[in-house]
């Protein structure tokens, strides 16, 4: 066979691979895990609606997967069975390849969703039960990580059924102003900017309303920052930072889902400040052990850098923080999302 014939066969057959190996991906049945118990549940449907779009868009066959206590469903309305995540259509069995998890809050941002993904096999986007646990207690995660060198605010943890401190104890440990907020919750949900002692017990009370556990924390004065990241088997990304400047007392649920903030891509901040929260993001990753995207708070406050909270699942609707880095980064949303998934088949 002629040099000619040679190489248009080895040429031929690798295309050929390649279509076998794109078809192969392409028939992936992925699950976008929506809803949840708390208050974020709608929020976490915006996240999922971005989430299918771009799934899709990579070619993948996409299903949005509806949670509420025990009722979990596909969008179209079909029963899930719990026994295997799978579904039933028109007297067909249809089963997943792979879940993308996007609920804000329980059972999906605390663990409990993935011990029962563990427990099936089903292989899914974020960090698992530990990491999961870990930081969707505020309280326990900025505690942990503060051993290893991350600077946290001062803060007080309340227990429901558990005698307060007086309201003036909270405020002279504290200072004022102060931030009073459910430990487990998301979105500024039962979140206040407390600036009197007079609001302290009442702010607790609305703060309770969202969980058993509420965090009174220092007010930390500074810049608001955001940094995403992602590890895959082969790499680390680290997305342009985003400086916060709300319109609002604080980053509240109406600056961030209303558009009373200014969201600026990248920060307007040093280089080398820059450099230090993506690399400090990049340690607390592998710190937390976290897998998938996520995205980490700081406040910066003169010389030092501040840790306010660590998101496992970001939300992902068009206008959120992640969507917004990777476009300002220049890269493809749709090949970030493949990377995330194909990462969990190449071990």
């Amino acid at each position: 066979m002629c040099n000619f014939c040679c190489n248009f066969v080895a040429d031929f057959g690798l295309s050929y691979l390649r279509i076998l190996l794109y078809s192969h991906i392409m028939k992936r049945k992925i699950a976008i895990i929506a809803g949840g118990d708390s208050s974020e549940h709608e929020v976490s449907l915006r996240s999922a609606a971005g989430l299918k779009t771009w799934i899709s868009e990579a070619g993948y066959d996409v299903t949005i997967v509806i949670l509420k206590a025990q009722d979990w469903h596909t969008e179209d309305g079909c029963s899930i069975d719990k026994n295997d995540f799978s579904f039933t259509r028109a007297g067909v069995k249809h089963t997943f390849d792979f879940a993308y998890i996007t609920i804000h809050g329980t059972p999906g941002e605390n663990g409990i969703l993935q011990g029962y993904l563990d427990m099936i096999g089903l292989p899914y986007s974020c960090c698992g039960v530990l990491a999961a646990a870990l930081t969707f207690n505020k309280y326990t995660c900025n505690h942990y990580l503060s051993y290893f060198g991350f600077h946290i605010a001062n803060s007080i943890m309340l227990r429901a059924g558990q005698k307060w401190p007086n309201a003036q104890k909270i405020a002279d440990t504290l200072g004022l102003p102060c931030f009073i907020k459910s430990n487990i919750g998301g979105s500024s949900f039962g979140c206040t900017k407390v600036k009197t002692v007079e609001d302290v017990y009442p702010a607790i009370e609305r703060a309770f309303q969202e969980g058993n556990e509420v965090i009174c924390e220092a007010f930390m004065q500074g810049t608001e920052v955001t940094c995403g990241v992602y590890k895959t088997n082969n790499k680390a990304v680290a997305f342009p930072i985003t400086e916060v400047v709300t319109h609002n007392e604080f980053f509240d649920y109406n600056a961030k889902y209303k558009g009373e903030v200014d969201e600026i891509t990248p920060a307007r901040i040093p280089d080398a400040v820059r450099d230090k929260i993506q690399a400090e993001t990049l340690r607390l990753y592998d710190i937390i052990g976290a897998q998938g995207i996520i995205r980490v708070d700081w406040i910066i406050t003169g010389e030092k850098l501040n840790l306010l909270e660590v998101n496992t699942t970001p939300g992902m609707t068009p206008t959120s923080f992640i969507p917004q880095q990777v476009r300002a980064a220049g890269l493809d949303i749709k090949e970030v999302l493949t990377d995330i998934i194909e990462n969990k088949f190449s071990n």
